[in-house]
């Protein structure tokens, strides 16, 4: 067997294993609880540096993406960190990219060059940037398992991917990191809901806010669609169609809440003729989802899977590929501009669980990238037998892109 197919093999079934072993975990509740730690939390964020002034500055250009923040900080040491545990209260800040600083063969130490930014400042400053950028920003909400290194090292290369000319922004919540703690990370993520959507209404409803392209991916989707909700229930703005391109990488979301509840609400024809669009990437081959799909019982919506038999051996009947997607809000069928474009990844599927291909699988970069950059039907996609669904088709034997080289693009 050939070297390579042999070691996707090997990292398919260590990952399935992985799973396998870990679900009885979950499921029996034989999980270590969150450790609140040795050092009361007071403590970490009494430090000046943790609670900047408003005429206090910082190097943009040393510090150039934002970060607003639930996760507690910890300002004991020089270099601010922020920890796993929830903070009492949003923060703001300015990081670059992370580095990885080696103290030993075998001991690397990630690193986040970060500062804390006073609030007032911190927004004064956002709006310089947009104001010099048409009004458009970026909003990065991160899923399930990632520390502040792995979402920061994600946010620049989205940043460098897309070439994006206005502000980045990630939104950090408290995420374990770990992969056994995925129902602390649901917890979190509900508790976060909160200070998310007060976060967003605030950005949407600035009169330099004229475009937000948000991001999420995983289990930040479960963050993102709820309060975009919100936001244009309460908004007094003309519906917020300022939040006018929502990209859903792996959403880890119930297909059929999205229909029947999401897809209404935030697509409406109003905010479809103003612009507003989601954008979804799915992929068959997400293992995550996969195991998150038989955990909750239903199908989510960044895993086609077929919950009616009937459907899928119709499917079959039809020589067609069993996957089932969200449908399409009827409503909107007949409008010119599509509201939700759903992309399967399957067939460009990179990485060991398949659940990140917007950033490892050089055709599902350049097809993000460009939906970012606000193309709504980049080349390169294949149409199938639903409207809005597409598919990236394989890479033609023969043809090994970089995939490295092209989604960790450099400035």
């Amino acid at each position: 067997m050939h070297a390579g197919i042999l070691h996707q093999l090997t990292d398919f079934a260590w990952n399935a294993k992985m799973w396998v072993l870990a679900l009885p975990l979950l499921m029996a509740g034989c999980i270590t609880p969150v450790d609140y730690g040795k050092i009361p939390h007071s403590e970490y964020i009494a430090p000046e540096q943790c609670n900047p002034l408003a005429s206090e500055t910082v190097d943009g250009d040393a510090l150039p993406y934002f970060v607003v923040t639930s996760r507690l900080p910890n300002c004991l040491t020089e270099n601010i960190t922020l920890l796993h545990h929830r903070g009492e209260k949003l923060r703001y800040g300015r990081f670059a990219t992370p580095q990885d600083d080696i103290a030993g063969k075998d001991d690397p130490i990630h690193s986040v060059p970060l500062s804390l930014v006073n609030e007032t400042r911190w927004w004064a400053d956002l709006a310089s940037q947009m104001g010099a950028k048409e009004g458009r920003v970026l909003l990065y909400v991160h899923g399930y398992r990632e520390t502040f290194f792995t979402t920061s090292r994600d946010t620049a290369q989205i940043a460098r991917l897309t070439n994006f000319g206005g502000p980045v922004i990630q939104y950090s919540w408290p995420s374990q990191g770990q992969l056994l703690k995925y129902p602390v990370d649901e917890t979190n993520m509900y508790w976060d809901e909160r200070n998310f959507r007060k976060f967003l209404m605030r950005l949407a409803r600035q009169d330099w806010t004229k475009e937000i392209i948000l991001v999420s991916h995983s289990l930040g989707a479960r963050l993102v669609l709820p309060s975009v909700e919100y936001v244009d229930q309460i908004s007094t703005r003309t519906d917020s169609s300022v939040i006018s391109n929502i990209i859903l990488v792996s959403p880890d979301v119930d297909t059929q809440d999205f229909e029947r509840d999401i897809a209404e609400e935030l697509l409406s024809t109003q905010r479809v003729e103003n612009g507003r669009r989601v954008t979804v990437y799915a992929s068959a081959k997400d293992r995550a989802l996969e195991v998150s799909s038989d955990l909750h019982g239903y199908p989510r919506l960044g895993y086609p899977r077929c919950f009616s038999p009937f459907e899928a051996a119709e499917l079959e009947a039809r020589d067609l590929p069993i996957r089932c997607y969200a449908d399409h809000p009827e409503y909107a069928v007949t409008m010119s501009q599509s509201a939700l474009t759903i992309v399967d990844t399957t067939a460009v599927s990179q990485g060991r669980t398949g659940h990140s291909n917007y950033l490892l699988s050089a055709p599902a970069c350049q097809d993000f990238a460009a939906v970012v950059n606000g193309e709504r039907s980049p080349s390169g996609r294949q149409s199938t037998y639903l409207d809005h669904v597409f598919r990236l088709p394989p890479i033609p034997k023969g043809e090994k892109p970089d995939h490295l080289a092209i989604c960790r693009r450099k400035n």
